[in-house]
């Protein structure tokens, strides 16, 4: 059976001027049964016009700060790193191949808020300041432990994946889905009601998660998310 190819949207570091991967991200895949590829760089329409023909669906990793300019907003004094590059470049993967192709997607943290703020949504800047929280949202290493609760809402895809409607997830991140986009519906929310999961009623093979199945790949939970995702596709070939 021919194995589904996925893109994996890569990482960036500005100060070693370098992209880079973590083995999780490629290690969920594999084990779920894909053929994972880091994803080249680049906002040349030109290249990822025939890059998006290698995928059979996209994996929008973690990383840096969504520009607020994406979703109206102006950039904060509290609003992290950011890269425009991977904007530019996501923005053109998921319109094309996502909204346009019908590719499966999956988002993890960043993914999840850069779906959100490309499909009309809005993010907090920085969640300690603008959505103060007794929840930890960013905690310190392992990042393979548990740092709260969510709660799964029922009649969603997430909650017929999981069996029930309480999980204990890790967490590292300062920003978050402030205002849901149209056409996104929520399938988890943590204790504090930040949202935690999504996915796309017109595109069911869209889903978003703001934990880290990749830094906990032994937990049962994390191995559903990426199973699920890699059962998506029905994989023909000529």
């Amino acid at each position: 059976m021919e194995k589904p190819v996925i893109g994996v949207i890569p990482l960036w570091d500005e100060e070693k001027d370098s992209i880079w991967m973590l083995p999780g991200y490629m290690q969920g895949l594999e084990e779920a049964g894909a053929v994972p590829m880091i994803v080249h760089l680049t906002d040349s329409e030109t290249i990822l016009k025939q890059t998006l023909s290698i995928f059979d669906g996209f994996l929008f990793t973690g990383g840096q700060d969504v520009n607020p300019k994406l979703y109206g907003h102006e950039k904060n004094e509290h609003c992290g790193e950011i890269c425009d590059i991977r904007d530019r470049m996501e923005s053109y993967v998921f319109r094309e191949a996502v909204l346009n192709q019908n590719k499966p997607a999956l988002g993890i943290c960043r993914g999840i808020q850069f779906i959100n703020a490309l499909l009309g949504g809005s993010l907090h800047q920085d969640i300690p300041t603008e959505f103060p929280s007794a929840i930890i949202h960013s905690q310190k290493p392992p990042y393979d432990v548990p740092a709260h609760n969510v709660r799964i809402l029922p009649n969603t895809p997430l909650h017929k994946l999981a069996g029930k409607e309480l999980i204990e997830v890790n967490s590292s991140h300062h920003q978050g889905i402030n205002r849901i986009a149209k056409g996104l519906e929520i399938m988890a929310v943590a204790d504090d009601g930040l949202v935690e999961a999504v996915y796309m009623p017109e595109h069911p093979n869209v889903w978003a998660v703001q934990w880290h199945p990749e830094y906990s790949l032994k937990d049962e939970m994390s191995k559903k998310i990426f199973s699920s995702f890699v059962k998506n596709f029905n994989i023909t070939r000529s």
